[in-house]
């Protein structure tokens, strides 16, 4: 790239990224995406409650928004941001520097899992978190939830919601006897001690298996896991406010508390869905188109000055 002078950078490449991406290039604003290619729901193998595109692999709308955003002379970057400095100068890792006007930010989150063998490889097949999401394709079956914290006994009662047959296994969350008498008064059975790891039969799971050699017959097996920004650190070296788990503080438009710089998805939000993301994607890039229309005026006006 000749010219490194952009508009907007953004730093970002999921459903938040280029969905203001698209809208920032129908604009006809001049934009680049920095993307990294690693996605939150990568393991996953359709997403759900997107209207319009419910089923969809995520990387199918992953590589249709970013055909989309390309039509309209968005740039794409396969890189990761090293620093980015005021005004704004934005590093990448293979040393290329980007000049922007405006910054935003969509790196997204990840997902901090137990360290139970076995557990990660079955994340986002039959080991699963959003019911939302997965609740409906695993419906009436025999299901898990893995205590790990206060919400656990919570997510137990949302997954009641698709089966009768749920299972909370208490594994390090020590339960108190409310929450012993709110599960058992929806039929939901309790299972004392550690969980060990899973049984998996053909690829898929068939049950739980706890620290001293039970096994538990369950089809899938949920869990509230913690959640946590990127560890890039991008937002608080250039100086914007975040939340006490390090999330960005933004507005209802999507502003972070630096000008110029803006924040969408699961970078701010940690429980946006795909379609949520996607559309503080487009708020942000409104607001970020509305802001450099304000400056283009400005500019102008001096330039007309005698």
């Amino acid at each position: 790239m000749d010219d490194t002078r952009y508009d907007v950078v953004v730093i970002g490449g999921g459903a938040a990224g280029l969905a203001a991406a698209l809208v920032l290039g129908r604009a006809r604003r001049r934009v680049v995406v920095v993307d990294g290619g690693a996605p939150r729901n990568a393991p996953a193998q359709h997403m759900h409650g997107f209207l319009s595109r419910d089923g969809m692999p995520p990387a199918d709308l992953l590589l249709a928004g970013r055909e989309e955003a390309a039509g309209y002379g968005v740039e794409l970057v396969d890189g990761h941001v090293a620093s980015i400095e005021a005004g704004f100068a934005v590093a990448l890792e293979d040393g290329e520097l980007l000049e922007a006007r405006r910054i935003l930010i969509a790196t997204g989150a990840v997902d901090d899992l137990p360290s139970i063998p076995g557990l990660r490889e079955r994340w986002g097949k039959d080991f699963l978190h959003c019911p939302y999401c997965h609740g409906w394709e695993v419906r009436d079956q025999p299901l898990g939830v893995l205590g790990t914290g206060t919400s656990s006994v919570e997510h137990a009662q949302l997954i009641r919601q698709w089966s009768d047959d749920v299972t909370f296994f208490a594994h390090s969350y020590e339960l108190t006897d409310v929450d012993r008498a709110q599960l058992d008064a929806r039929g939901i059975l309790v299972v004392d001690g550690e969980v060990g790891g899973l049984a998996v039969q053909d690829d898929h799971l068939t049950g739980v298996v706890l620290a001293d050699g039970r096994i538990v017959e369950r089809a899938a097996l949920f869990i509230r896991p913690d959640i946590r920004p990127r560890r890039d650190g991008l937002a608080e070296r250039l100086g914007c406010e975040v939340d006490e788990l390090g999330f960005i503080r933004v507005d209802g438009a999507g502003r972070t508390s630096l000008p110029g710089v803006w924040a969408a998805g699961n970078a701010a939000d940690p429980r946006a869905q795909v379609i949520t993301a996607a559309g503080q994607g487009s708020t942000a890039a409104i607001s970020i188109n509305a802001d450099l229309v304000q400056e283009d005026v400005r500019m102008s006006v001096i330039r007309k000055e005698p």
